[in-house]
Protein backbone atom coordinates (compact mmCIF):
# COMPACT_ATOMS: atom_id res chain seq x y z
CA UNK A 1 0.00 0.00 0.00
CA UNK A 2 2.70 2.75 0.87
CA UNK A 3 4.60 1.40 -1.52
CA UNK A 4 2.09 2.33 -3.91
CA UNK A 5 1.66 5.58 -2.54
CA UNK A 6 4.90 6.54 -2.97
CA UNK A 7 4.54 5.36 -6.84
CA UNK A 8 1.87 7.73 -7.09
CA UNK A 9 3.33 10.88 -5.46
CA UNK A 10 6.72 10.62 -7.94
CA UNK A 11 3.95 9.98 -10.90
CA UNK A 12 2.57 13.09 -9.95
CA UNK A 13 5.91 14.59 -11.03
CA UNK A 14 6.16 12.32 -14.03
CA UNK A 15 8.37 10.25 -12.23
CA UNK A 16 8.83 6.44 -11.98
CA UNK A 17 9.85 4.78 -8.83
CA UNK A 18 12.66 3.22 -10.26
CA UNK A 19 15.71 5.48 -10.76
CA UNK A 20 14.30 7.73 -7.90
CA UNK A 21 15.60 8.81 -4.46
CA UNK A 22 13.85 7.72 -1.66
CA UNK A 23 14.82 8.64 2.25
CA UNK A 24 12.76 6.95 4.73
CA UNK A 25 12.16 8.84 7.63
CA UNK A 26 12.41 6.53 10.93
CA UNK A 27 12.76 2.71 10.82
CA UNK A 28 12.25 1.88 14.27
CA UNK A 29 9.20 -0.02 15.08
CA UNK A 30 7.82 2.75 17.27
CA UNK A 31 8.43 6.14 18.17
CA UNK A 32 12.03 7.30 19.86
CA UNK A 33 13.43 3.52 20.50
CA UNK A 34 15.62 1.68 18.49
CA UNK A 35 14.15 -1.98 17.93
CA UNK A 36 13.74 -2.22 14.83
CA UNK A 37 12.18 -5.72 14.45
CA UNK A 38 8.77 -5.83 13.17
CA UNK A 39 8.85 -2.59 12.04
CA UNK A 40 7.07 -1.58 8.70
CA UNK A 41 10.35 0.04 7.58
CA UNK A 42 11.85 -3.23 6.56
CA UNK A 43 9.12 -4.15 3.90
CA UNK A 44 8.74 -0.86 2.25
CA UNK A 45 12.22 -0.25 2.10
CA UNK A 46 12.84 -3.84 0.50
CA UNK A 47 9.99 -3.01 -2.15
CA UNK A 48 11.25 0.16 -2.75
CA UNK A 49 14.55 -1.10 -3.56
CA UNK A 50 13.08 -4.36 -5.53
CA UNK A 51 11.21 -1.22 -7.93
CA UNK A 52 14.84 0.15 -8.94
CA UNK A 53 14.55 3.24 -6.43
CA UNK A 54 17.73 4.26 -4.71
CA UNK A 55 16.39 4.27 -1.02
CA UNK A 56 18.22 5.69 1.87
CA UNK A 57 16.86 6.14 5.86
CA UNK A 58 17.28 8.68 8.58
CA UNK A 59 16.71 7.34 12.11
CA UNK A 60 18.13 8.98 15.00
CA UNK A 61 18.16 5.98 17.00
CA UNK A 62 19.16 3.58 14.44
CA UNK A 63 22.82 4.12 12.95
CA UNK A 64 23.03 0.82 10.80
CA UNK A 65 20.16 -1.40 9.62
CA UNK A 66 20.53 -5.02 9.49
CA UNK A 67 17.55 -7.29 9.37
CA UNK A 68 15.96 -9.22 6.99
CA UNK A 69 17.72 -8.77 4.16
CA UNK A 70 18.47 -5.05 4.59
CA UNK A 71 21.35 -3.93 5.08
CA UNK A 72 21.68 0.08 5.08
CA UNK A 73 23.67 2.44 7.13
CA UNK A 74 21.39 5.51 8.08
CA UNK A 75 22.10 9.24 6.39
CA UNK A 76 23.72 12.08 8.93
CA UNK A 77 22.79 15.17 7.43
CA UNK A 78 19.19 15.26 7.70
CA UNK A 79 18.18 18.62 6.05
CA UNK A 80 20.35 18.00 3.02
CA UNK A 81 18.69 14.34 2.43
CA UNK A 82 15.14 15.90 2.89
CA UNK A 83 16.23 17.92 -0.15
CA UNK A 84 17.85 15.89 -2.30
CA UNK A 85 15.19 13.33 -2.32
CA UNK A 86 12.12 12.97 -4.67
CA UNK A 87 10.20 11.94 -2.08
CA UNK A 88 9.85 10.98 2.15
CA UNK A 89 8.27 8.26 3.79
CA UNK A 90 7.60 9.35 7.00
CA UNK A 91 7.23 5.84 8.78
CA UNK A 92 8.40 6.70 12.32
CA UNK A 93 7.01 9.83 14.13
CA UNK A 94 10.11 10.08 16.18
CA UNK A 95 10.32 13.21 18.82
CA UNK A 96 13.27 14.47 17.31
CA UNK A 97 12.11 15.18 13.89
CA UNK A 98 10.62 18.51 13.33
CA UNK A 99 8.06 17.93 10.82
CA UNK A 100 6.65 21.60 10.72
CA UNK A 101 10.12 22.47 9.05
CA UNK A 102 11.22 18.79 7.47
CA UNK A 103 7.93 18.48 5.57
CA UNK A 104 8.09 22.13 3.69
CA UNK A 105 11.91 20.84 2.47
CA UNK A 106 10.52 18.04 0.75
CA UNK A 107 9.49 17.39 -2.79
CA UNK A 108 6.75 14.74 -1.77
CA UNK A 109 6.07 13.62 1.34
CA UNK A 110 4.14 10.06 1.78
CA UNK A 111 2.97 9.87 5.35
CA UNK A 112 2.09 6.87 7.25
CA UNK A 113 2.13 8.47 10.70
CA UNK A 114 -0.21 11.78 10.00
CA UNK A 115 1.97 13.87 11.34
CA UNK A 116 3.03 16.31 7.90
Amino acid sequence: YWVRKVQEALNDDAKALRGSRVLVLGVAYKKNVSDVRESPAIDIISLLAEGGADVRYHDPYVEHLEEDGVDLHGVSDLDSEVRAADCIVIVTDHSAYEWDSIAPMAKKVVDTRGVA
